[in-house]
């Protein structure tokens, strides 16, 4: 049957029910949250009364940071109600999902309800993070059974990419087959199907890690603080690593988990990792839960003004100042950008830190190859569940796959660790990793045919180093790959995705090659973030040295690398995500098309360092500026709101804020939901475009500028800020050359200008900012403490 969902009741208000409506809403699905009633009303209570849980959980939701929210409108979407008064509603919704409190007792009671209600066919699941699935389907109609399965999100919901989909024996491939599809394409979520055991894939594999790592410590002497230096971004984990992110999860939660695997696993050959320690057992009686009771392994101290973050001593139990811990390997090993690289110094330390990643690897290797079939069939589920609910940035049979599946299992046997009889036997048969690329796609070793098998619906998802053995042309900062379809892809591998002279180099070549013999060119990577903006670290050096010439040259190579991502014979189409600032911004203000990953946050920042955006981003918001520009309205409205989106340096909290910010363009660029789809969908608009018949646009001539008359109201608006306290004196020397900028000059009156005019006002602009003092202060608190400096 063809299913579509337009209406979804979220059955649960509080953190994870409120979440999961914001983000149905967010993708512009119409979502009923409800909740129960508050206790002893009176019979004549008004909604608003009647409400009040659910009224209360929504709006703190709306408030809490990060924000559930891709914009504002989203909550115009949610609609509010109470179990008592608007179960009845249900009957309108296409999938019921239920999120109340994590006791069978009173999900069965609430099910019991919405079988009176629910039409038949709707799809019905449980966000549970624990309670047998086959439970809850329990004495229910076989339509129930039919269209009910887990559908488990992580906290928080908009941002954490896992959705775990648990069918019972009983429900309906199609159902399964459709959740499937549906978080992935809809929702932007890695779904992975996952059996009904005890804590799923992700919390069986991420606790065990977390306890093993306990165990690890304590067995070779360690603090909280060396673990924690040990486990995060040096092995591809969260900043968070180990016991931060037990407090902010809570730790009792932890502790339930880990109790809930040791009591429902019997079999489990490492339960004993799953014992409670009694350090661990004495923080819970202290109720020290983490972030919720104010503390937990950490803990903020305030002085007066001051506060410091402490740590937990677990001998003395005692909060004391943290250590910034030392190992020969760490220091090894950090300079070490490539994390496959990383992985394999640090597992070959000879000091106690190289000892902890040895112990804890094979700890967590013996693990995994135990628990397929158990927990899943397929070892691509478990990395996929680990990386997009976890955040790690590799999963567990990758990292292995990194070290040498078998030199590591030769080692794990000799240091007392065992792996599952499918590994040897997979060894023995001469395959020696789980995983291998052919033609730009990915393979995992299936277990139950021992042979390699695509991941399923893998041509929805390009990695670009998959095409590495692709490669038509390199230089130190850049790639450039064939991603078959005659299109190109570009990415960079410099630190934030920086843009400096390789990178714009990179840009100039690409589109080069793509003129010569192919269809177009897809610019997107695969790191941490697309880009935090140009190189600011050589324009301070140059600014130092007072090299103004060099500086002017750079800037007008940037002008002209992003005038040539506009105006070229091939298609241009770009595929940010996350951090896209600065540079990194204006080049998809000029690109042909922008299919942006939904957590994308971009915006021209350049006053944050005291200039204004060099590259072309301060002459697009212009010629935008007077496209939008109606007659009968004030002519200097949109070019103020341009105007004032430059100078507070805004930016886009999700991709869809961007479209309301004027960056991407309402009706012809996109949002991809899952940023794992995205270069796939920019080369599929590179294609479609190519096969249109794209014709090179032409430079524009045509654009209106206000001249004294824009000028005069800038001015009067920015020194208004400045007499309010609102801006600074070098505030308000950057604000009044942009605004220079964007009315054109000091024209007389108005009057239509080219492209290439304001380019040459934007660089002279930025130039005259270089030598300024402040503005040097400004870029050097930025390259030091990441930081900007208001003076």
């Amino acid at each position: 049957m063809k299913r579509t969902i337009k209406k979804v009741a979220v059955l649960g208000s509080g953190v994870m029910g409120s979440r999961i409506a914001a983000h149905f809403a967010g993708i512009g699905l119409q979502v009923l949250l409800l909740d129960i009633m508050p206790k002893d009303l009176p019979a004549d209570a008004k909604p608003a009364e009647r409400n009040k849980i659910v009224n209360d959980a929504l709006a703190a939701a709306a408030k809490s940071n990060p924000s559930p929210l891709y914009t504002k409108d989203v909550l115009k979407r949610i609609t509010t109600g109470n179990f008592t008064d608007n179960m009845k509603d249900i009957a309108g919704a296409d999938w019921i999902i239920e999120v109340v409190i994590e006791r069978l007792d009173i999900k069965q009671s609430v099910f019991t309800e919405v079988e009176k209600y629910r039409k038949p066919g709707t799809l019905i699941t449980s966000n549970t993070s624990g309670i047998p699935i086959h439970l809850m389907a329990e004495g229910r109609s076989d339509d129930f059974k039919k269209h009910f399965c887990g559908t488990h999100f992580f906290n928080p919901p908009r941002y954490l990419r896992l959705l775990e989909i648990i069918p019972t024996p009983f429900t309906d491939k199609e159902v399964v087959d459709f959740l499937m599809q549906f978080g992935d394409k809809y929702l932007g979520k890695t779904t992975v199907l996952a059996k009904d055991t005890p804590a799923f894939i992700a919390n069986r594999i991420g606790v065990f890690g977390m306890m093993a790592i306990m165990n690890t410590m304590e067995k070779l002497g360690l603090s909280i603080d060396e673990i924690d230096a040990l486990t995060g971004p040096v092995i591809g984990r969260p900043k968070s690593a180990t016991f931060r992110t037990a407090d902010v999860v809570g730790i009792d939660t932890l502790v339930k988990v880990a109790n809930g695997v040791q009591e429902n696993c019997p079999d489990d050959e490492a339960k004993a990792i799953f014992n409670i320690p009694t350090w661990l057992n004495k923080i819970i009686e202290n109720k020290w839960l983490g972030d919720k009771t104010g503390q937990g392994f950490f803990k903020k101290i305030k002085s007066g003004s001051q506060s410091e973050i402490q740590v937990l001593n677990l001998s003395t139990f005692e909060y004391e100042p943290r250590q910034k811990p030392k190992f020969a390997t760490l220091e090894t090993a950090k300079p070490i950008e490539d994390l496959h690289t990383r992985l394999k110094a640090l597992v070959s330390g000879k000091d106690k830190a190289g000892e902890f990643f040895r112990q804890f690897h094979y700890a967590l290797f013996s693990y995994i190859s135990h628990r397929i079939p158990e927990i899943s069939d397929e070892v691509y589920r478990v990395d996929d569940a680990m990386m997009a609910g976890f955040g790690w940035e590799i999963g567990a049979f990758e990292s292995w796959d990194v070290l040498g599946v078998a030199a590591t299992v030769e080692a794990m046997k000799a240091a007392g660790y065992s792996v599952a009889p499918w590994v040897s036997d997979m060894l023995a048969s001469g395959t020696t990793s789980f995983y291998k690329v052919e033609n730009g796609k990915r393979l995992y070793y299936d277990v139950s045919s021992k042979s390699y098998k695509a991941i399923p619906g893998g041509d929805a998802f390009i990695v670009m180093k998959n095409f590495s053995n692709q490669t038509v042309w390199k230089n130190s900062a850049c790639r450039t790959y064939h991603l078959g379809d005659d299109v190109l892809g570009l990415e960079w591998y410099t630190k934030m995705g920086s843009i400096g002279g390789e990178v714009l180099e990179g840009i100039q070549k690409s589109i080069a090659l793509a003129e010569e013999k192919y269809k177009g060119l897809v610019i997107a990577n695969d790191g941490s973030n697309f880009s935090a903006g140009a190189n600011v670290g050589m324009i301070f050096m140059l600014a130092i040295e007072q090299d103004y010439d060099e500086i002017d040259m750079a800037i007008r190579m940037f002008q002209n690398t992003m005038m040539r991502v506009r105006y070229s014979s091939i298609p241009v189409v770009l595929a940010p995500h996350g951090l896209a600032l600065g540079g990194g911004c204006e080049i998809c203000l000029h690109a042909d098309k922008v299919i942006a990953a939904a957590e994308t946050y971009t915006g021209l920042v350049e006053v944050g360092i005291g200039v204004i955006p060099g590259g072309g981003g301060t002459k697009e918001f212009v010629l935008r500026a007077a496209d939008e520009m109606h007659h009968g309205e004030p002519e200097t409205i949109t070019l103020q709101n341009r105007f004032l989106t430059i100078a507070t340096a805004k930016v886009a909290t999700s991709a869809f804020e961007a479209f309301d910010m004027g960056v991407y363009r309402k009706g012809h660029d996109e949002v991809s939901i899952n940023i794992g789809r995205r270069i796939a969908e920019a080369k599929k608009a590179v294609i479609n475009m190519y096969d249109e018949g794209y014709v090179m646009p032409v430079q524009r001539t045509d654009i209106k500028v206000l001249g004294r008359m824009g000028l005069g109201a800038m001015y009067a608006g920015i020194n208004g800020m400045y007499k309010g306290n609102y801006a600074t004196e070098h505030d308000v020397t950057v604000a009044k050359k942009l605004a220079y900028v964007m009315c054109g000059g000091d024209l007389s009156e108005q009057s239509l200008v080219s492209e290439q005019y304001l380019l040459d006002l934007e660089r002279e602009a930025f130039l005259s900012l270089t030598g300024e003092k402040k503005t040097l202060e400004r870029i050097q608190s930025i390259l030091k403490t990441g930081k900007p400096l208001r003076n």
